[in-house]
């Protein structure tokens, strides 16, 4: 991305540093105290702002939803989010075996995201939002058939990529090998399934699974997995959005995790 858009995609980046940004472009007739935050935080990081007409900020966004907010990149840097997958897996207490209890004091279980294949840009900004949230360690998303960060992505997560470790791999299937070798339980979430994320205990060094919107997780990815939860349902329908779902099950494990003392 050569800039990105939007009153809290644009202050998230502002905040993390992560990205050297080159100026603000800020909507003429737009109110000082609206984006007072925004400025501020652009004063204190020594990065001009400068006003530019609706007009000019359409044709640079082509016509996305700027809010009257463009930040532009410095030359040639790089995208946000994007880690090696090493970097996270390095980065994780993963020593610990299944059981939490054995895990050096002090230590946080790790909680990791799988996305296989989610091909709609909003729904992929939607759950990056909800896993900045619910401070997962880490997201990993295949190279192929599947959505990538993007000015769109950034946008509808609020500017959450600026704050998660997203890695870009090959297979996941090879990824759960790897993480089942460093002790990690993986559940895909699925409807339909008997056992449900209330009754699974997610306390475990976890990595969830969740599949594209149309196929849900793919048959490979699946049979690696050791096994597959899902969010009961009291209604006529039989399954939720993938990014609603994804709030439901990882707010789940968050909640679990909190009432055990485990972060």
């Amino acid at each position: 991305m050569n800039l990105i858009y939007g009153v809290s995609p644009v202050l998230e980046a502002l905040r993390s540093g992560r990205r050297p940004i080159e100026k603000l472009l800020l909507l003429a007739s737009a109110q000082p105290e609206r984006l007072r935050e925004l400025t501020e935080a652009a004063r204190r990081a020594g990065i001009a702002c400068e006003r530019r007409s609706r007009r000019e900020l359409d044709e640079l966004t082509h016509r996305a939803n700027h809010q009257g907010v463009v930040a532009l990149l410095a030359a040639g840097a790089r995208g946000a989010g994007y880690v090696a997958s090493e970097e996270i897996l390095s980065s994780l207490d993963t020593q610990m075996g299944s059981d939490p209890q054995s895990m050096p004091h002090g230590s946080r279980v790790p909680l990791l995201v799988l996305l296989d294949g989610i091909e709609d840009p909003h729904n992929l900004g939607a759950i990056l939002r909800t896993c900045e949230g619910a401070g997962v360690d880490g997201i990993f998303l295949p190279e192929h058939r599947a959505a990538g960060l993007s000015e769109t992505v950034s946008k509808t997560s609020a500017g959450a990529i600026e704050h998660l470790r997203i890695a870009r791999v090959t297979n996941l299937v090879p990824l759960i090998d790897e993480l089942k070798e460093q002790g990690f339980w993986i559940a895909a979430v699925e409807g339909g399934s008997a056992i449900s994320c209330y009754d699974f205990d997610m306390r475990v060094p976890l990595a969830l699974v969740f599949g594209s919107e149309g196929k849900g997780v793919r048959r490979l990815v699946r049979e690696r997995c050791d096994l597959a939860i899902s969010i009961p349902m009291h209604g006529r329908l039989n399954s939720l959005n993938v990014s609603v779902a994804a709030g439901v099950v990882l707010f789940e494990a968050r909640r679990q995790r909190s009432v055990a003392g485990d972060g």
